[in-house]
């Protein structure tokens, strides 16, 4: 009886008890992850529309600057937004390792 009573609770203990342990805390630790509330998405949407509003207010302020006083050069010179749209680098497969 002994002989049969401890494969079995070792078959238990490996194919039942752990994936069920795993699973049982894999589900805890995704139901605890943090979600952006509508709250947070509009926070998040007026701090990047003053990022920008700042950013277009720095390049007014330098270019008027650089209007009075021909020696100076802004520390960042200002992204245009046709920069974002270029077109990316054409794949050269020569260029591979």
């Amino acid at each position: 009886m002994n002989g049969v009573m401890i494969p079995i609770v070792l078959f238990g203990c490996l194919f039942i008890g752990l994936p069920w342990l795993i699973l049982h805390y894999v589900s805890k630790w995704k139901s605890n992850t943090p979600v952006l509330t509508g709250e947070d998405e509009k926070l998040l949407d007026d701090m990047y529309n003053l990022a920008r509003r700042l950013e277009e207010r720095l390049v007014t302020v330098e270019r008027i600057i650089a209007a009075d006083h021909p020696d100076y050069r802004p520390l960042a010179a200002p992204q245009e937004d046709t920069a974002r749209y270029e077109q990316p680098v054409r794949y050269d497969p020569s260029r591979r390792n």
